[in-house]
């Protein structure tokens, strides 16, 4: 499904009604109800629900993964999600995103309709949790937002997020669109997290991974330069070899989309509001 996001769901769910199994563009869906309606009907059907989160599909994330999960930092306490990225013109309805095929210009509804899904949190904030999520295997409780736009967009650029988290953890998540040209167009995106036995930190910007024990287990292994570039190969080669029935492990799955649709929902409710907002279950 790589339709504009406003229309994820009702084609996501006419698939899987059909019996494809089904890769979907992120934001997931715009409704937290809608997406987890999806992993409900995935789940009935028999089927596989992927979700486009490139990042998790990296043999170096995968390795930071199965780390977490062997060693992990025990209960999270804290956590911090920092992204940017060149999205000012996009948003803004000024240009497009850097690499974009000009050939194949998306509805640029897409991205600058708030009643569409347009906005940075939809846009790239939905990549960072789907990542950071992953890794920590958190889920939102709620969360307080503050939101600003440039350039006279209809959308936001800039987000700053606190969030309390389903286990009594509490973080913050910041995105914000920055100027093309910076870091050579790379995404910059940074997850941190402090757990009751130890500490774990990723840069995919500068191919950083870290992470430490109290019991003095330490590891922080030298990565090979764009060790954490993105590219987006691994979910549609996932959902072929899903579909084949091949033993691959789906590091995208649908409820982890439907997680991170709750978070960026409550958190365009709360800039709306200007109150603390519950993710809607």
């Amino acid at each position: 499904m790589a339709s504009p996001h406003g229309l994820h769901y009702e084609h996501a769910k006419a698939a899987l009604e059909s019996g494809a199994h089904v890769l979907c563009e992120k934001p997931f869906t715009v409704e937290p109800q809608h997406a987890w309606e999806l992993v409900e009907l995935a789940e009935k059907q028999g089927l596989h629900l992927l979700l486009s989160y490139g990042w998790n599909y990296l043999p170096k994330m995968r390795e930071a993964k199965q780390l977490m999960d062997e060693k992990g930092i025990g209960d999270v306490e804290q956590s911090v999600v920092q992204m940017a990225s060149v999205c000012r013109e996009l948003l803004a309805n000024l240009g497009d995103y850097p690499g974009a095929a000009p050939e194949s210009v998306p509805e640029q509804a897409t991205w600058t309709d708030p009643r569409n899904g347009g906005g940075y949190a939809q846009a790239q904030l939905s990549h960072a949790l789907g990542v950071s999520l992953w890794l920590t295997g958190l889920r939102g409780e709620s969360a307080f937002a503050m939101m600003s736009s440039v350039l006279g967009a209809q959308v936001e650029h800039h987000d700053a997020v606190v969030i309390r988290y389903d286990n009594g953890a509490i973080g913050t998540m910041s995105g914000g669109s920055c100027h093309l040209g910076a870091g050579g167009n790379r995404h910059q995106l940074e997850v941190r997290a402090i757990g009751s036995d130890g500490q774990l930190m990723i840069d995919l910007e500068r191919d950083e991974f870290w992470l430490y024990r109290t019991d003095g287990y330490e590891v922080g292994p030298e990565l090979e330069q764009n060790a954490l570039f993105y590219n987006c190969d691994g979910p549609p080669n996932t959902l072929v070899d899903l579909a084949l029935g091949k033993d691959v492990q789906n590091c995208s799955p649908g409820e982890l989309g439907a997680r991170a649709v709750e978070i960026v929902d409550a958190a365009y409710r709360s800039a709306r509001s200007g109150k603390l907002e519950a993710v809607a279950r």
